[in-house]
């Protein structure tokens, strides 16, 4: 299976192969490169988990470092990819978890013996598990001590509470003191099946030798016997109370404010990329031109969409004086309402538009943003847009849809999380029921 139109300026194809398994593999050539990129995704990540085993994910995506099959020790790991002048890195999310390297060209194939056998051989000595412990503590306790961090996590648990969804990915301090060598182990028996993983190969290597490459390493793997693929819960309406404050000494208050949006499914998914560039992309936003360079009641402020296969949310992040904060939460909300009250008019709307297709384009000059674009796609939702595929689809945005998907975003509800030195929570309240 091939799909066209991805890397136009050489000519070539992205290509889709299905191997053993059921494993897919993505290739996107790039002959000018000197380099390659390749990731291992898998189809799992913190939605997968219940509260018992919550950050299980992140926990193992931490493990595999420390050593597997032909690299038994993270130093071997690490002298392998570095001694080539390639770098190594991974990252958990809610639906998926990404293991990444990149390596001049003619070192694919060490590359990929590197990820496999930290996947499929992994050590996972007690020891080490013991000492990853306080290393993966002391980042969830990064998060918690920085008030950007902080909020977003207050934020997710109040427009998905009681949900994997809202949870914090890293997990919470009780799960992670628990977590064992087996708990790593049973978690990769059941996560790690060629039907749900992704290897996508970006750079100097055509389809036939990315395929060889990479049947070599995990063929044998792919045809064994593996288990059904989890399905995760489905996401619920949120409920509860629609603001949380946390109080914590700060010279500023942070805060995201947004509501349930599409999907990454969803057809108007396209739509909302137009409408968040509007509301809160850049400097020339509705959000950066009235809330700090018109009124100065903020000093970031931004919109940011999140999306999963069933749910999704647009936000707004303010950083502010602490005193400001009501008025400036008010201010946001207001344009919000502007956008589902008013079309844009004709030059805002193109300007948008410029804005989402010349960002997509400049993001994926690079082997390993082609690696996330086209992985992330396939794994997630089974199909690939191209570039050009999307530029047509955010072209097709009209006015009366932005302003009809603002009215939607509204129409289920507002909900806040707010970090910051508050005496109460008054001011806050009355400015989210605006």
């Amino acid at each position: 299976m091939t799909a066209g139109g991805l890397t136009s300026a050489t000519g070539q194809e992205l290509a889709v192969q299905v191997l053993s398994g059921g494993l897919r593999l993505v290739t996107a050539p790039l002959p000018q490169r000197a380099s390659v990129a390749i990731a291992f995704m898998l189809g799992v990540g913190s939605r997968y988990e219940d509260i018992t085993q919550s950050g299980i994910s992140h926990f193992v995506e931490h493990m595999v470092f420390k050593g597997g099959g032909r690299f038994p020790t993270a130093r071997a790991i690490s002298e392998a990819i570095e001694g080539v002048g390639g770098v190594l890195n991974a990252a958990t999310d809610r639906e998926a978890t990404v293991f990444w390297t990149r390596v001049p060209s003619e070192h694919l194939g060490l590359a990929l013996r590197v990820l496999a056998d930290m996947l499929l051989q992994p050590v996972l000595d007690p020891e080490e598990v013991a000492k990853e412990r306080q290393v993966v503590l002391e980042e969830l306790r990064m998060y918690m001590d920085n008030p950007q961090e902080y909020v977003q996590i207050i934020f997710d648990d109040v427009m998905w509470p009681d949900h994997p969804l809202g949870r914090e990915v890293v997990g919470r301090e009780e799960t992670v003191r628990g977590f064992t060598a087996d708990d790593c182990r049973t978690h990769l028996q059941r996560h790690l099946i060629p039907e749900t993983m992704v290897v996508t190969v970006a750079g100097d290597v055509d389809p036939d030798r990315a395929r060889d490459a990479v049947s070599a390493e995990l063929s044998a793997w792919a045809a064994e016997t593996h288990p059904a693929p989890a399905r995760p819960e489905p996401s619920t309406p949120p409920t509860g109370e629609p603001l949380r404050v946390a109080r914590k000494s700060a010279e500023q208050a942070n805060i995201v404010v947004g509501a349930r949006a599409p999907s990454y499914f969803d057809p108007s998914r396209h739509v909302l990329d137009i409408l968040n560039v509007v509301l809160g992309e850049g400097m020339s936003s509705r959000l950066f031109l009235e809330l700090r360079e018109r009124r100065g009641l903020v000093y970031d402020v931004h919109s940011f969409v999140t999306r999963f296969a069933d749910s999704g949310a647009l936000c707004m992040g303010l950083a502010c004086e602490p005193a400001q904060a009501p008025a400036a939460l008010e201010a946001a909300i207001v344009e919000l309402r502007r956008l589902a009250e008013h079309p844009i008019d004709a030059d805002e709307l193109t300007k948008a538009r410029e804005y989402a297709k010349g960002r997509l384009l400049l993001q994926l000059e690079g082997t390993s943003a082609l690696n996330e674009f086209a992985g992330q796609q396939e794994l997630l939702t089974g199909t690939i847009l191209t570039p050009a595929a999307l530029v047509e689809r955010l072209d097709s945005v009209t006015a009366d849809a932005v302003q009809s998907l603002a009215g939607l975003v509204l129409r289920d509800g507002l909900r806040a999380a707010a970090v910051g030195p508050f005496r109460s929570d008054t001011r806050l309240s009355k400015a989210l029921a605006v």
